[in-house]
Formats: C-alpha cells, sequence, structure tokens
C-alpha cells in the first residue's frame, strides 16, 4: 500500500512538472490565463492655434466626423484682410524686381540720347557765338562782360551734357545686381508674409484630425477663446486597446503578438485582440484592476490592440481577457 501511495505521489509530480514545463504551449495558454482590465480610448482636446472670437461650432455631442471635417471656426474678417494685404505687397515687391531684371526699355535710352543730342546743339550754339562775340570784343564791337556771360553759359551746357551722358550710360548698363539682390530678398520677404498670412486664415477653421465621434462640447458661439483653450473633444474611433495588468509569473504567456479575446461583462459578445506593449516596468496593481491576486502584488502593464470592429466598447469599460482564445 505504502509503495503504491509512493508511485501515485511521483506520477503527480512529474505531471505537475510537465504542466509547468508546457507554460507556454498553446493548450496552456487557452486555458491557463485570464487577465483583467478597462478598455482605453483615445481621445483629442481640439483646440484653435491662435485666439479671437469663436463664431460657429458645426457638430453636436454623438456627431460621428471623418479626418477634415470641419467642427468650428473663428470670426475671420481681420484674418482676411491681412492675407489680402500681403497677397498685394508681394505683387508690389513682384513688379519692382520684374522691372529691375527686364532694365531700361528702348524708350528711355531714345529719350536721353535725344536730349544728349539737344544740349550738344546748344553747346554748339554758344561756341559760336563766342567765338564771334571775342572777334568784336577787341574792336569794341562786344562787351567783355558779355563775353563773360557767353563763356558761363558754355559751361552749364557742357555739364549738363556731362550729366545726361552718365545717365545715359547708367541705363544702357542697367540695374546693379545689388539692386536685384535686394529687391529678390524684399520679394521673398513678401511671399513669406502671405504665407503666414494664409495659415493664419486656414487655422480658423478647426477640422477633425481623424474619424471619431465628438464626445464633448465645450465652447459655444460668442465665446472669445485663446489658442489652446479646448473647443470640443473627439473620441478616436479607427483603434481601440485594452489596458490589462498581468502578474510577473505569467509574463511568458503575455509576449507582444500573443492573441487575446475580450468580452465586457455588458455583452456576450467576444472581441479577438492581440497584445502589442508589455511594460518594462513593474508598478503596483491599480484598484481598477480586481484579480484574486493581493492588491500589494507587483504586476506589468499591457497594452492589448482590439482587432476589427470594436461597438460596443466604451471608454474605461471593464472587460475580461482571456489569453490565447
Amino acid at each position: 500500500m505504502k509503495t503504491r501511495l509512493i508511485a501515485l505521489a511521483s506520477l503527480v509530480v512529474v505531471g505537475g512538472s510537465l504542466v509547468l514545463l508546457s507554460g507556454n504551449s498553446p493548450v496552456a495558454q487557452e486555458t491557463g490565463l485570464t487577465l483583467y482590465g478597462n478598455v482605453d480610448v483615445r481621445e483629442v482636446n481640439m483646440a484653435f492655434r491662435q485666439s479671437g472670437r469663436l463664431q460657429s461650432v458645426l457638430v453636436e455631442e454623438g456627431d460621428s466626423v471623418v479626418s477634415g471635417d470641419i467642427i468650428a471656426g473663428l470670426d475671420n474678417d481681420l484674418l482676411t484682410e491681412q492675407r489680402n494685404r500681403a497677397a498685394t505687397e508681394v505683387q508690389r515687391a513682384q513688379a519692382q524686381l520684374d522691372k529691375l531684371e527686364n532694365g531700361s526699355r528702348p524708350q528711355e535710352i531714345a529719350r536721353a540720347e535725344a536730349e544728349i543730342n539737344r544740349i550738344e546743339a546748344t553747346i554748339n550754339r554758344l561756341q559760336l557765338d563766342l567765338e564771334r562775340q571775342n572777334e568784336l570784343l577787341e574792336p569794341g564791337a562786344s562787351s567783355a562782360k558779355h563775353v563773360e556771360l557767353l563763356q558761363s553759359s558754355l559751361a552749364e551746357a557742357e555739364a549738363l551734357r556731362d550729366a545726361a551722358q552718365q545717365s545715359l550710360d547708367l541705363l544702357e548698363e542697367g540695374p546693379r545686381q545689388e539692386d536685384i539682390d535686394a529687391a529678390a530678398a524684399q520679394l521673398a520677404q513678401a511671399q513669406s508674409n502671405l504665407t503666414l498670412a494664409e495659415i493664419a486664415l486656414a487655422d480658423a477653421s478647426l477640422t477633425a484630425p481623424a474619424e471619431g465621434i465628438i464626445t464633448s462640447r465645450v465652447l459655444e458661439p460668442g465665446a472669445v477663446v485663446s489658442s489652446r483653450d479646448t473647443v470640443a473633444v473627439l473620441t478616436l474611433t479607427d483603434r481601440y486597446y485594452v489596458r490589462a495588468y498581468v502578474e510577473e509569473t505569467a509574463l511568458g504567456l503575455v509576449a507582444p503578438g500573443t492573441r487575446v479575446s475580450i468580452r465586457s461583462d455588458s455583452s456576450s459578445t467576444s472581441y479577438p485582440g492581440t497584445v502589442g506593449f508589455v511594460s518594462p516596468r513593474a508598478e503596483f496593481t491599480p484598484r481598477s484592476v480586481e484579480t484574486e491576486a493581493l492588491r500589494s502584488d507587483l504586476v506589468y502593464r499591457l497594452r492589448i490592440e482590439v482587432d476589427g470592429d470594436a461597438a460596443g466598447l466604451l471608454q474605461g469599460m471593464p472587460v475580461t481577457v482571456a489569453v490565447g482564445s
């Protein structure tokens, strides 16, 4: 009898060892580990990037939106005027740069040449008059004062001719490269100001960043908002997660990629999921998690991604996770 008992005990020990060694097998995962956690839905506090008066709110709580849908808008009269003014400044700077790059017009050069010819004719006339008056000066037919006036007029005409020639040279040479570079820089600055004005005008419309459901409408039209003031809260519906916790002794059963089955207390529906993240840091069991272990036990946080349709799962809902199912 004692021999039979010893043999039976040995079989129990061997069987228990086999069960421990096969802890990572699919069978063990399907039947040996149940976790508890809560649904973790991501939310976005939507706000404008600038201050202004809230002109419209186009959504209500519970509305479904997709990426790009307009949620709310600011009064944009001032922003529109600033954009128009910046666009006008770009046109002016562009015209100035084009003028410098194109150089002088043929008509301007022709007019400068005509002015030089006119002055040359005046100089020739004054030179003839001066020669004639010099000839008349000796016999007394002309006065020294009159000759001096002619000499002064001739010198003035020659100075005008030199100035006109320099102007013609500048017209033919065209603007300096430094002036062109300065005009190009002014144009770039004007274009940058226009871009900023257009961005500010676009920011007067608050759009949904992704698909989701409006869970809170915080502000109403007429409110004066500053940047980062929450106007509405968007719950994202493109991906649902479950936050659960596992004891250290069961970490080998919940490696990333492990398949799980998720069930809530409010429905018999089972949702498939996949372990996506295992925290490398231990923490005490949170009060929101009900397990059979003591609350002082150390656990590791898991992030489980819900696969497919997650209709029926709500933020914070407690769920039960069966590993390997």
